[in-house]
């Protein structure tokens, strides 16, 4: 899913406020986590994942195999936290904001 800058903007204050739901430990990226991870956007859609401890490269390439995996979008990256989106395909809870010029809704 390809998002908008204003699409990014607005998960990305959606998500301000939540807490990483998924902590990658000392094992990394397993089957466990990629479960885990795949029940969290199910339900929730918008997530934080916390990947600790790794160098800048391995951590992109670490959130580029989940968002394979999922076929989630990332949102934003701060430091050690990935923001991921995947709407439901029945109903999602976010209203994203039509792509467009700005001041079109």
């Amino acid at each position: 899913m390809n998002l908008t800058a204003r699409q990014r903007q607005y998960l990305r204050a959606e998500a301000h406020h939540l807490k990483p739901v998924v902590l990658l430990g000392q094992h990394g990226l397993t089957e466990a986590v990629l479960l885990e991870i795949e029940q969290a956007l199910e339900i929730h859609e918008l997530i934080k994942v916390r990947v600790p401890g790794v160098e800048r490269d391995e951590k992109r390439q670490i959130i580029d195999a989940i968002t394979d995996e999922t076929k989630a979008t990332l949102v934003q990256t701060v430091g050690h936290i990935a923001v991921l989106f995947r709407p439901r395909a029945s109903y999602s809870d976010f209203n994203l904001p039509k792509p467009g010029k700005p001041g079109q809704q």
